[in-house]
C-alpha cells in the first residue's frame, strides 16, 4: 500500500493529468483524486496523492512543497486519517427545521 499525501493551493485549472505527471517525476504515483465542490462542480483547491512508498512521499514532499503551479505555490504534506464526525453532527431524516417554542408567541 502506498502513501497519501495531501496537496493543497492548487488553481482551480489544475488537471488531474498534470498532477499525476508533476508526482510521476519524482516516483510511483498509484492515485491522484481533486475534490470538487458537489454543487458548483469546481475544485475545491485541493487533492489527494497516493505515491508508491513511504520514500517516494517524503520525496515528493521535499521537493514539491512550496513550488509552482499556475502561479500558485502548492501546499505538500501527509494526509490525516479523518476523525470520526468530523463533519459534524448527523440530522435525522424528517426535516423539522430543529426549533422549537417553549410557550405561547
Amino acid at each position: 500500500m502506498g502513501k497519501k499525501l495531501y496537496v493543497g493551493n492548487l488553481h482551480y485549472k489544475v488537471t488531474q493529468e498534470e498532477i499525476t505527471k508533476l508526482f510521476g517525476e519524482i516516483g510511483q504515483c498509484l492515485s491522484v483524486k481533486i475534490i470538487y465542490d458537489k454543487f458548483s462542480g469546481e475544485s475545491k483547491g485541493f487533492a489527494f496523492v497516493e505515491m508508491g512508498t513511504e520514500e517516494e512521499a517524503q520525496e515528493a514532499i521535499r521537493k514539491l512543497n512550496g513550488s509552482q503551479i499556475y502561479g500558485r505555490g502548492i501546499m505538500v504534506n501527509e494526509a490525516r486519517e479523518q476523525a470520526p464526525n468530523s463533519r459534524g453532527p448527523r440530522r435525522k431524516p424528517g426535516g423539522g427545521g430543529g426549533f422549537r417554542s417553549r410557550g405561547r408567541f
